[in-house]
């Protein structure tokens, strides 16, 4: 069985891992571990508490398929956790590793954005991380951004930044290109 572990903080954004958590447990059976900083409980930016299963601090790739970190309004502080271990634990073992939003700060100021194509909210948004390098490997585009089992996303893209997950995890095919297709069809120009 796929276990994802993902990363909540306090202000995390609700919408941003809504469709990659609730799709991945309840149509694709993944296990899915909500770590938070110290295991502590956490508020989302709508106010949803949730109780963590696990200190995000202690997660080991040993024990996941991948880590997916949510973005919130904590990553743009100096209260943001500090996952640099946790990242390149993941990396050193082939694991996905995923973040949108804010959270691809976290990303740049562990380096691991620095050799491979990513994005983020915005080119100077993630510009002045300590640690980011990257700039030349920076996509501005609207959709999530996937190199080899990293991905990337703006807090705009949920949809791609799941689908792009299940890619990295050998999930691709038809079934999931309709999948992406149905939940992005509001963002469709209208029929004239």
């Amino acid at each position: 069985m796929t276990r994802l572990a993902i990363v909540l903080t306090d202000g995390f954004a609700d919408w941003e891992v809504a469709q990659l958590t609730a799709s991945a447990r309840s149509y694709f059976g993944f296990d899915v571990v909500f770590a938070t900083p110290e295991g502590e409980e956490v508020r989302s930016m709508g106010s949803m508490r949730v109780a963590a299963d696990t200190a995000a601090e202690n997660l080991h790739a040993n024990a996941f398929d991948g880590l997916v970190l949510c973005g919130g309004t904590i990553w743009e502080t100096e209260k943001a956790p500090d996952l640099k271990q946790v990242i390149d634990d993941f990396i050193a073992h082939d694991k996905l590793v995923a973040g949108i939003c804010g959270a691809t700060l976290a990303l740049a100021r562990a380096g691991a954005l620095n050799a491979i194509d990513h994005t983020s909210n915005a080119a100077n948004f993630i510009a002045g991380a300590p640690g980011y390098a990257g700039h030349s490997r920076y996509k501005d585009i609207p959709q999530a951004v996937r190199d080899g089992k990293l991905v990337t996303a703006a807090g705009s893209a949920p949809m791609t930044f799941a689908a792009e997950i299940y890619r990295a995890l050998g999930h691709a095919g038809d079934e999931l290109d309709q999948y992406v297709l149905m939940f992005g069809a509001e963002h469709q120009p209208k029929a004239a």
